[in-house]
């Protein structure tokens, strides 16, 4: 029986599968220096070769290893952005969280609401109890994203891996069912 990818809705935004169709808009931010410096990627030269990023996302979620939203806002069907789980492992009740925004849409608390949301349905949805996020250590602006959201740093992890010519020291944050503030998505989180 094929499962059916969840959307979800929020005040502003809504989060969907993707398809080929939003292979321009993705490129739109994947092909930004200052977007992908921080993830392990070298920009992307055409919308084409954003299918490679489209293809992972379609197979994480069909060999149940993760799940990536696309963003939009709700009123335009523009991709903006993604947020969702990597690595996740159903036996320890862990997912490695991932996540970029379009630098046009910085600074507008997009990339909180869309990770509030996704953190909400992972614990209640996936029945996560622990959700991490490995960070770049020059990446100060994910830092405090998460952090604003109850993540804690547990250490470094020095070079941890190696992308785009170099190793990567990473720092390892998590956060516990436990210690998610639920209450906080009330009046912003619904899944249709």
């Amino acid at each position: 029986m094929k499962r059916i990818f969840p959307i979800i809705e929020t005040e502003r935004l809504f989060l969907r599968n993707v398809n080929e169709k939003d292979a321009k808009d993705m490129f739109t931010y994947l092909s930004d220096q200052q977007v992908v410096q921080h993830m392990g990627l070298e920009p992307y030269n055409t919308a084409e070769e954003v299918m490679e990023e489209i293809d992972w996302y379609k197979s994480i979620w069909e060999n149940g290893t993760g799940i990536r939203w696309c963003i939009t806002l709700k009123d335009e069907d523009t991709v903006i952005g993604s947020c969702g789980f990597l690595n996740m492992q159903q036996k320890h009740y862990k997912a490695e969280i991932g996540y970029e925004l379009s630098r046009n849409y910085w600074g507008q608390g997009i990339a909180s609401e869309a990770l509030k949301a996704v953190l909400t349905y992972g614990f209640q949805h996936f029945d996560l109890e622990r959700i991490e996020a490995l960070i770049e250590p020059l990446n100060t602006s994910s830092q405090k994203l998460v952090e604003k959201h109850g993540f804690l740093r547990e250490g470094l992890l020095r070079h941890y891996e190696y992308t785009c010519g170099k190793f990567d020291d990473l720092y390892m944050y998590s956060i516990l069912k436990g210690d998610f503030d639920f209450s906080v998505m009330a009046s912003l989180f619904k899944s249709t």
